[in-house]
């Protein structure tokens, strides 16, 4: 058994763990069983691969021996750290999820499904990292398209179905236009392995190579949520349980930025389209975060965060240098594991406060501590407080765009900066509303607002158009003041967290078993600022290996041999 037999396990070990606990659906304990071995050992396997990938360069597994006509699997440096990191994210996700079965009594989902489709999905991720085909990384985006609508629609509700159709016809679209560009390239070139894609690509007219960038491009920028390609991601992933919505956008969004680095280094090295990039990646960058801003539901809030932060990798490779796309795969490494723990955390939130519409939260750090530290960690490292990872990614990005010289560069920086500090503002403003100010503050502040319905309060705020209210200085929206209307309406359910203090009507304690996995994905996310200095200089060498095709195409044709 060689080294280049541990290419193929990230894929195989998921999915033969996907049928294993897919016949064992009458089993729930061997079906966690079988999840927890599967995905612990992918993050072995990884970590063993990222150490031998970073010593005796790319390793390359042709499929059944299928050698130039077969399927190649490639496992370089990019493609190892995220492997990596992928496989920690989803082993903590997982552990959370068996947390949140337990103590909720697996009430809320059909859990004999869960674990399948979970490692199913697990499986179409590391091998879009590691597919050496174009046609290979449409199968990865298919298996999760197929694996993430059955987890996005997990427990039937209204919301989740129509959030689910909307991410279905999105990604359909997406993969119908990868699959009519697949064709074209296969037409141009005679091919879909990726290396020899590469080598032939350059004896086709500069028109022809135009219109396949475009395309490749598009597609993956629909995959990645790169503004306006984003818009049905705040609409989508909100819905979801909470360790599928972290999944989400921890991980598969990555998946599209990936492929976009393959594209713009293996394929279209030239940098032809570097402008049209830095400009979706200051829109992204901008638009995303004033639409974090404006939220008032904090897993909306994240998810807008999550299309602005897309924005600084899309910088990095728009660059078209090695300091930065060195930042830009810095950076992906940091998000994944800061967005995934985010939403894990606020997943807690949800659950021992029923909601996380910030009109009904207050005084959670003083309720629950951890909690509070939890958030303000990871909420910090987002922003890119220093001496965090999301500083040092963020400066590692501007460094590379003050080293450019160029007028775009510069207004990339400057928007760059800006994100950063309105980041930390959606942050504090969160921090402040759930945590800081007191259950009654909250519900006084519902009271006020609810007099826009028609609801007998002691405030008296103004209404202007759209339904919008104006309360000091501050204005909120039609939907804020209906959640307000119910919050004060005493034949509803959903009751604010003051409300249902008063009811004893909400959990006292952090469930462990739920609680453990996000704390250990922020002890994560700091470990990456601990080993920040090894960490950045692998990236500096996996952007030496991307900015120099000839070492990919190099070890592909080779192990064809």
């Amino acid at each position: 058994m060689t080294i280049t037999s541990l290419v193929p396990l990230p894929v195989l070990l998921p999915l033969l763990g996907s049928g294993a606990a897919l016949m064992l659906f009458r089993y729930p304990k061997a079906q966690r069983l079988v999840s927890v071995v599967v995905l612990a050992a992918v993050v072995v396997v990884a970590a063993v691969l990222l150490v031998v990938v970073d010593r005796e360069g790319p390793q390359v597994v042709w499929l059944g021996g299928w050698n130039e006509l077969g399927v190649a699997l490639v496992a370089d440096r990019l493609a190892a750290l995220m492997l990596l990191v992928s496989a920690i994210v989803t082993l903590a996700v997982l552990l959370y999820s068996l947390g949140q079965g337990i103590s909720d009594s697996n009430r809320s989902a059909p859990v004999s499904i869960y674990h399948p489709t979970f490692l199913t999905l697990v499986a179409g991720v590391s091998n879009a990292f590691l597919a050496g085909d174009l046609f290979n990384l449409f199968v990865s985006f298919e298996i999760l398209l197929f694996a993430s609508y059955v987890l996005l629609t997990l427990g039937g509700t209204g919301g989740r179905i129509r959030a689910g159709t909307i991410y279905v016809v999105v990604n359909a679209l997406s993969s119908m236009l990868f699959l009519i560009t697949i064709a074209a390239i296969y037409a141009a070139v005679g091919t879909l392995n990726l290396a020899q894609i590469a080598v032939r690509l350059d004896d086709l007219p500069d028109s022809t190579q135009l219109m396949l960038h475009l395309l490749l491009l598009v597609t993956f920028s629909i995959k990645a949520a790169v503004f306006p390609l984003s818009l049905w991601l705040p609409d989508s992933y909100p819905t979801a349980p909470a360790p599928v919505t972290a999944v989400f956008a921890g991980l598969l969004t990555k998946v599209g930025v990936y492929a976009i680095i393959r594209t713009e280094t293996l394929l279209f090295p030239g940098g032809e389209l570097r402008t049209l990039l830095m400009v979706f990646a200051m829109a992204s960058m901008l638009i995303g975060i004033l639409g974090a801003i404006a939220q008032s539901d904090m897993k909306r809030l994240l998810s807008f965060t999550l299309v602005s932060h897309i924005g600084y990798m899309i910088f990095g490779i728009g660059l078209a240098s090695g300091a930065g796309m060195a930042g830009a795969v810095f950076y992906v490494a940091h998000h994944i594991t800061i967005q995934t723990a985010l939403f894990l955390v606020v997943g807690l939130i949800e659950r021992q406060a029923g909601s996380t519409a910030l009109l009904r939260l207050g005084g959670l750090a003083r309720l629950f501590p951890l909690l509070g530290v939890l958030f303000f960690v990871a909420g910090m490292n987002l922003a890119g407080i220093p001496p965090l990872s999301g500083f040092i990614g963020k400066v590692g990005l501007l460094e590379a765009g003050i080293a450019d010289g160029g007028a775009m560069a510069w207004t990339l920086v400057v928007a760059g900066t800006v994100t950063s500090l309105l980041t930390l503002y959606a942050v504090a403003k969160s921090w402040s509303l759930a945590f800081w100010r007191s259950p009654q503050e909250a519900h006084a502040m519902a009271e006020e607002l609810a007099v826009a319905d028609g609801v007998q309060t002691a405030g008296s705020p103004t209404v202007g158009r759209r339904g919008q209210v104006r309360l000091d200085t501050t204005s909120y929206d039609a939907g804020e003041v209906r959640e307000a209307g119910a919050i004060v309406d005493g034949d509803r359910p959903d009751r604010d967290l003051h409300q249902r203090l008063e009811d004893d009507g909400m959990p006292t304690r952090l469930p462990v078993l739920m609680t453990a996995p996000a704390a250990a994905l922020v002890a994560v996310s700091v470990g990456i600022t601990v080993v920040a200095g090894p960490l950045y200089a692998y990236t500096e060498r996996a952007s030496l290996d991307l900015m120099d095709r000839g070492r990919y195409t190099t070890a592909v044709d080779e192990a064809a041999r």
